[in-house]
Protein backbone atom coordinates (compact mmCIF):
# COMPACT_ATOMS: atom_id res chain seq x y z
CA UNK A 1 0.00 0.00 0.00
CA UNK A 2 1.65 3.28 -1.40
CA UNK A 3 1.90 6.54 0.94
CA UNK A 4 -1.31 7.94 -1.41
CA UNK A 5 -3.04 4.61 -0.78
CA UNK A 6 -2.86 4.27 2.75
CA UNK A 7 -4.28 8.40 3.50
CA UNK A 8 -7.14 7.30 1.24
CA UNK A 9 -7.80 4.52 3.07
CA UNK A 10 -7.52 6.36 6.61
CA UNK A 11 -10.01 9.53 5.36
CA UNK A 12 -12.21 6.22 4.55
CA UNK A 13 -12.44 4.50 7.36
CA UNK A 14 -15.83 3.89 9.01
CA UNK A 15 -15.03 2.62 12.36
CA UNK A 16 -11.92 2.42 14.99
CA UNK A 17 -11.69 -1.14 14.67
CA UNK A 18 -10.46 -1.13 10.46
CA UNK A 19 -8.94 1.94 11.23
CA UNK A 20 -6.44 0.60 13.63
CA UNK A 21 -6.13 -2.61 12.72
CA UNK A 22 -4.69 -1.66 9.20
CA UNK A 23 -2.72 1.13 11.40
CA UNK A 24 -0.67 -1.49 13.39
CA UNK A 25 0.10 -3.71 10.09
CA UNK A 26 1.18 -0.13 8.41
CA UNK A 27 3.61 0.36 11.56
CA UNK A 28 4.59 -3.07 11.61
CA UNK A 29 6.00 -2.59 8.19
CA UNK A 30 8.73 0.45 9.60
CA UNK A 31 9.54 -2.00 12.36
CA UNK A 32 6.91 -0.80 15.03
CA UNK A 33 5.04 -3.88 16.22
CA UNK A 34 3.33 -3.07 19.58
CA UNK A 35 1.75 0.55 19.57
CA UNK A 36 -0.61 2.32 22.29
CA UNK A 37 -2.60 5.69 21.40
CA UNK A 38 -3.94 6.81 24.22
CA UNK A 39 -6.40 10.42 23.94
CA UNK A 40 -7.46 12.55 26.71
CA UNK A 41 -10.00 15.23 26.92
CA UNK A 42 -10.20 15.79 30.52
CA UNK A 43 -6.68 16.98 31.34
CA UNK A 44 -5.90 19.69 33.95
CA UNK A 45 -2.97 20.66 35.75
CA UNK A 46 -2.37 17.58 37.90
CA UNK A 47 -4.62 15.04 36.06
CA UNK A 48 -4.90 13.24 32.69
CA UNK A 49 -8.61 12.88 34.14
CA UNK A 50 -10.30 9.53 34.98
CA UNK A 51 -8.73 6.42 32.96
CA UNK A 52 -12.20 5.28 31.52
CA UNK A 53 -12.91 7.95 29.92
CA UNK A 54 -9.48 7.93 28.18
CA UNK A 55 -9.50 6.67 24.42
CA UNK A 56 -7.26 4.21 24.38
CA UNK A 57 -5.93 1.47 21.44
CA UNK A 58 -3.24 -0.79 21.66
CA UNK A 59 -2.02 -4.12 20.30
CA UNK A 60 0.10 -5.04 23.42
CA UNK A 61 -0.66 -8.04 24.87
CA UNK A 62 -2.82 -8.13 28.12
CA UNK A 63 0.15 -8.70 30.86
CA UNK A 64 1.47 -5.21 29.01
CA UNK A 65 -1.78 -3.34 29.53
CA UNK A 66 -1.99 -4.37 32.74
CA UNK A 67 1.05 -3.45 34.25
CA UNK A 68 1.22 0.15 32.27
CA UNK A 69 -2.16 1.10 32.05
CA UNK A 70 -4.24 -0.67 34.83
CA UNK A 71 -2.18 -0.52 37.32
CA UNK A 72 -1.22 3.59 36.55
CA UNK A 73 2.75 2.94 35.26
CA UNK A 74 2.08 5.50 32.74
CA UNK A 75 1.49 8.10 35.50
CA UNK A 76 5.10 8.27 36.03
CA UNK A 77 6.34 6.92 32.09
CA UNK A 78 9.21 9.11 30.95
CA UNK A 79 8.14 9.24 27.81
CA UNK A 80 4.32 10.29 28.54
CA UNK A 81 5.51 13.29 30.66
CA UNK A 82 7.69 14.50 27.53
CA UNK A 83 4.53 13.88 25.49
CA UNK A 84 2.22 16.12 28.09
CA UNK A 85 4.94 19.34 27.82
CA UNK A 86 6.14 18.62 24.00
CA UNK A 87 5.13 18.29 20.32
CA UNK A 88 6.47 16.06 17.64
CA UNK A 89 8.35 12.88 18.18
CA UNK A 90 10.77 11.78 20.83
CA UNK A 91 13.20 8.87 20.48
CA UNK A 92 13.16 7.11 24.03
CA UNK A 93 17.21 7.50 23.89
CA UNK A 94 16.00 10.27 26.08
CA UNK A 95 15.17 7.98 28.59
CA UNK A 96 18.65 6.43 29.22
CA UNK A 97 20.05 9.67 28.67
CA UNK A 98 17.66 11.17 31.85
CA UNK A 99 19.17 7.35 33.28
CA UNK A 100 22.58 7.92 33.37
CA UNK A 101 21.96 11.61 33.94
CA UNK A 102 20.47 11.08 37.32
CA UNK A 103 17.41 12.44 36.39
CA UNK A 104 14.88 9.83 36.48
CA UNK A 105 12.58 9.30 39.47
CA UNK A 106 12.41 6.15 41.76
CA UNK A 107 8.72 6.20 39.92
CA UNK A 108 10.14 6.53 36.79
CA UNK A 109 13.23 3.82 37.37
CA UNK A 110 10.58 1.24 38.22
CA UNK A 111 8.43 1.60 35.06
CA UNK A 112 11.39 1.40 32.85
CA UNK A 113 12.72 -1.80 34.90
CA UNK A 114 8.84 -3.20 33.46
CA UNK A 115 9.37 -1.88 29.98
CA UNK A 116 12.77 -3.65 30.25
CA UNK A 117 11.12 -6.88 31.40
CA UNK A 118 8.62 -6.41 28.59
CA UNK A 119 11.19 -6.46 26.07
CA UNK A 120 9.63 -2.24 25.62
CA UNK A 121 13.22 -0.35 25.43
CA UNK A 122 13.37 0.79 21.79
CA UNK A 123 11.03 3.05 19.80
CA UNK A 124 9.83 6.79 19.53
CA UNK A 125 6.77 8.77 20.93
CA UNK A 126 4.65 11.03 18.53
CA UNK A 127 2.83 13.86 20.61
CA UNK A 128 0.26 14.98 18.83
CA UNK A 129 -0.94 19.14 18.53
CA UNK A 130 -3.85 20.37 20.85
CA UNK A 131 -5.86 23.71 20.42
CA UNK A 132 -6.76 23.05 23.65
CA UNK A 133 -4.83 22.44 27.34
CA UNK A 134 -7.52 20.07 28.42
CA UNK A 135 -7.41 17.68 25.41
CA UNK A 136 -3.97 16.16 24.61
CA UNK A 137 -3.55 12.68 22.70
CA UNK A 138 -0.26 10.49 21.82
CA UNK A 139 0.99 6.98 20.77
CA UNK A 140 4.01 4.85 21.75
CA UNK A 141 5.34 2.63 18.64
CA UNK A 142 7.74 0.06 20.00
CA UNK A 143 10.49 -1.42 17.85
CA UNK A 144 10.29 -5.37 17.41
CA UNK A 145 11.62 -7.44 20.46
CA UNK A 146 15.55 -7.42 20.45
CA UNK A 147 15.46 -3.82 18.03
CA UNK A 148 18.31 -1.22 19.56
CA UNK A 149 17.22 2.02 19.89
CA UNK A 150 20.52 3.17 17.58
CA UNK A 151 18.61 0.59 14.87
CA UNK A 152 15.55 2.34 15.39
CA UNK A 153 17.03 6.12 15.12
CA UNK A 154 18.42 5.13 12.05
CA UNK A 155 15.54 3.85 10.52
CA UNK A 156 13.70 7.12 11.37
CA UNK A 157 15.77 9.33 10.24
CA UNK A 158 15.17 7.55 6.43
CA UNK A 159 10.95 7.35 7.45
CA UNK A 160 10.47 9.18 10.22
CA UNK A 161 8.78 12.15 8.12
CA UNK A 162 6.35 9.69 6.85
CA UNK A 163 5.57 7.83 10.01
CA UNK A 164 5.00 10.86 11.64
CA UNK A 165 2.73 12.30 8.75
CA UNK A 166 0.49 8.96 8.81
CA UNK A 167 0.40 9.06 12.45
CA UNK A 168 -1.16 12.36 12.44
CA UNK A 169 -3.40 11.81 10.15
CA UNK A 170 -4.65 8.85 11.67
CA UNK A 171 -5.15 10.26 14.93
CA UNK A 172 -7.37 13.37 13.43
CA UNK A 173 -9.71 10.66 11.72
CA UNK A 174 -9.60 8.95 15.27
CA UNK A 175 -11.13 12.51 16.89
CA UNK A 176 -14.02 12.39 14.29
CA UNK A 177 -15.08 8.26 15.05
CA UNK A 178 -17.86 7.26 17.91
CA UNK A 179 -15.94 6.13 20.75
CA UNK A 180 -17.25 4.07 23.99
CA UNK A 181 -15.73 3.77 26.41
CA UNK A 182 -15.86 -0.01 28.62
CA UNK A 183 -19.17 0.03 29.96
CA UNK A 184 -20.07 3.34 29.06
CA UNK A 185 -21.68 2.67 25.76
CA UNK A 186 -25.67 4.34 25.16
CA UNK A 187 -28.45 2.79 24.10
CA UNK A 188 -30.14 4.18 21.04
CA UNK A 189 -33.12 5.69 23.46
CA UNK A 190 -30.69 7.28 25.80
CA UNK A 191 -29.01 8.77 22.66
CA UNK A 192 -32.23 10.24 21.18
CA UNK A 193 -33.21 11.41 24.70
CA UNK A 194 -29.46 13.20 24.79
CA UNK A 195 -30.01 14.83 21.08
CA UNK A 196 -33.28 16.36 22.14
CA UNK A 197 -31.70 17.79 25.02
CA UNK A 198 -28.90 19.13 22.97
CA UNK A 199 -31.87 20.66 21.04
CA UNK A 200 -33.17 22.59 23.92
CA UNK A 201 -36.55 20.53 24.57
CA UNK A 202 -38.02 19.83 27.54
CA UNK A 203 -38.43 16.55 29.18
CA UNK A 204 -42.41 16.82 27.90
CA UNK A 205 -41.12 18.01 24.36
CA UNK A 206 -39.15 15.04 24.29
CA UNK A 207 -41.50 12.44 25.17
CA UNK A 208 -44.11 14.32 22.92
CA UNK A 209 -41.35 13.66 20.28
CA UNK A 210 -40.54 10.17 21.04
CA UNK A 211 -43.80 8.72 22.32
CA UNK A 212 -43.28 7.91 25.91
CA UNK A 213 -44.25 9.29 29.11
CA UNK A 214 -42.12 12.14 30.70
CA UNK A 215 -41.05 9.14 33.33
CA UNK A 216 -39.80 7.35 30.78
CA UNK A 217 -38.05 10.12 29.20
CA UNK A 218 -36.25 10.98 32.55
CA UNK A 219 -35.00 7.17 32.65
CA UNK A 220 -33.75 7.11 30.12
CA UNK A 221 -32.11 10.19 30.88
CA UNK A 222 -30.89 9.08 34.22
CA UNK A 223 -29.09 5.82 32.75
CA UNK A 224 -27.11 8.00 30.76
CA UNK A 225 -25.91 10.15 33.19
CA UNK A 226 -25.04 6.74 34.72
CA UNK A 227 -23.41 4.87 31.97
CA UNK A 228 -21.18 8.65 31.38
CA UNK A 229 -20.48 9.05 34.52
CA UNK A 230 -21.85 12.61 35.05
CA UNK A 231 -24.72 14.04 37.47
CA UNK A 232 -26.53 16.10 34.71
CA UNK A 233 -28.03 15.73 31.74
CA UNK A 234 -26.20 19.05 30.40
CA UNK A 235 -22.88 16.95 31.29
CA UNK A 236 -24.12 13.72 29.34
CA UNK A 237 -24.81 15.82 26.13
CA UNK A 238 -21.49 17.26 26.08
CA UNK A 239 -19.25 13.79 27.28
CA UNK A 240 -21.67 11.83 24.60
CA UNK A 241 -20.95 14.68 22.07
CA UNK A 242 -16.89 14.85 23.21
CA UNK A 243 -17.47 10.81 22.30
CA UNK A 244 -18.75 11.35 18.90
CA UNK A 245 -21.51 9.36 20.34
CA UNK A 246 -24.30 11.82 19.21
CA UNK A 247 -26.34 11.79 15.91
CA UNK A 248 -25.18 8.63 14.67
CA UNK A 249 -26.07 6.56 11.66
CA UNK A 250 -26.96 2.94 13.55
CA UNK A 251 -25.28 0.44 11.70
Amino acid sequence: MTMLDYLHFVSGAKSLEELWHTHVLKMADFGFDRLMYGYTRFKTETSLGEPDDFVIMTNHNPEYVNGFLNQGLYRNAPMVRWALENEGAGSWQMIQEMDDGGALSSQAKQVMDFNQRMQMTAGYTVSFFSASKRYKGAISLGGKAGSTQKEIDALWKEHGEDIILMNNVVHLKILTLPYEPPNRSLTSRQREALQWVGDGKTTQDIALLMGLTSATVEKHLRLARVSLSVDTSAQAVLKAALQNQMYVVES
